[in-house]
């Protein structure tokens, strides 16, 4: 009989003739809910601004933010939209530039676009109601399977299973989940773990608290660094506990080498007045505004040049920033607009502005970018 610690396999039957597979087999823990319940509603976080709410758009708005973004990073974001955007409706109205100008700074820009879209859909196909289902909200812009069960529970008590990073982290500690969570395989056994686990029979707010706890006790005790296992409500049952490997799981992500870009970006000024550009709809910063780019020093002069400068550059100290798949390089260089030329009217279009480093808030920047602007403008005068 395998032990209550350690996870096992069993045979699963193949379709093909002399062929079988592997299904893992975790230790049993059928009071795992009640438990959680039990320690969230005494020990979990009860005064975040989302939470003692039943309101759809409150709830998805806050999952769609804390989407790899702390919940400290949030908060204050979180404040800002619903003072401008209170429902739906005023969302889905609002033009694109005021919605990236607001989320600027919390990063991963798609989920900005992503939720300006789906706000929309919602207005115009759901009459600004979001649906209660979990497959019909995974099926708007931005809603993937856990964020929808997410919404689902809080908003509407419905029986999901959540699956976020907190969540993998849990359970690869507490059940023993070998392998990287991020690998379809090990994936769909924590989807099948997490299912397995649902409260039965449980009312609204119990499911609730559930779905609440999971996410509680992966942000709160059982962290990356140094999980507070003494005060984890499974810590006599927790693999990782048990055996001392909560180091070891989840397992990490195998390391890949982390390419590294370089780009130029022109800080063409007029005064204290800079231009932006705005940036393609997809790729790195996807519709925010931001400093002409390219591809060298001389092709940034080229630029300058064809924006109304003489083409003098000169430079500003390099930074870098770095994205979820490589590490972008960046030579900013200075250059003044010569009035002379008559370009400063020519440049203002829809995809170019004159900004006053004082407006930028009304901009949708990229942080690095705003930092950049922000430690010049003292100097910009």
């Amino acid at each position: 009989m395998p032990s209550r610690l350690t996870p096992t396999t069993t045979p699963r039957a193949n379709s093909r003739a002399g062929a079988s597979a592997a299904a893992p087999v975790f230790p049993a823990m059928p009071d795992f809910s009640a438990r959680l319940i039990a320690w969230q509603r005494q020990h979990g976080r009860h005064d975040l601004p989302w939470q003692n709410t039943r309101d759809p758009y409150r709830i998805w708005l806050s999952e769609i933010m804390l989407q790899q973004t702390q919940v400290s990073t949030v908060i204050p974001y979180y404040a800002k939209f619903l003072a401008r955007f209170p429902d739906v409706a005023a969302l889905a109205a609002a033009p694109s530039d005021d919605v990236m100008a607001l989320w600027a700074g919390l990063g991963y820009y798609t989920r900005a676009r992503n939720l300006h879209r789906c706000a929309q859909v919602v207005v115009e196909r759901h009459g600004g109601a979001f649906p209660a289902s979990v497959e019909e909200l995974a099926d708007l812009p931005g809603i993937g399977r856990s964020t929808a069960a997410a919404i689902a529970s809080f908003a509407f008590g419905a029986r999901a299973t959540i699956l976020d990073g907190n969540v993998k982290r849990v359970l690869a500690r507490v059940f023993g989940v070998d392998g990287f969570p991020g690998e379809k395989k090990v994936e769909n056994a924590m989807w099948t773990l997490a299912e397995s686990l649902l409260p039965v029979d449980a009312s609204d707010d119990e499911v609730s608290a559930y779905t609440q706890g999971l996410m509680d006790l992966g942000a709160t005790l059982c962290v990356r660094g140094r999980p507070d296992c003494a005060r984890c409500p499974f810590a006599v049952d927790c693999v990782a506990n048990v055996t001392g490997r909560q180091r070891d799981l989840p397992t990490a992500r195998p390391k890949k080498a982390v390419p590294t870009r370089r780009t130029w970006m022109l800080v063409l000024r007029d005064g204290n007045a800079v231009m932006l550009e705005r940036r393609p709809p997809s790729g790195i910063w996807g519709g925010l505004w931001s400093l002409p780019e390219a591809a060298d020093e001389a092709a940034l002069a080229e630029r300058a040049r064809a924006f109304g400068s003489d083409g003098t550059v000169s430079p500003l100290a390099p930074f870098s920033h770095v994205f979820t798949h490589f590490k972008l390089d960046i030579e900013p260089r200075i250059a003044e607009l010569d009035r002379g030329t008559g370009a400063l009217a020519a440049l203002n279009d829809a995809d170019t502005a004159w900004v006053a480093l004082g407006d930028l808030d009304s901009f949708g920047v990229p942080a690095p970018v705003r930092k950049l602007l922000d430690s010049l403008q003292g100097s910009l005068i």
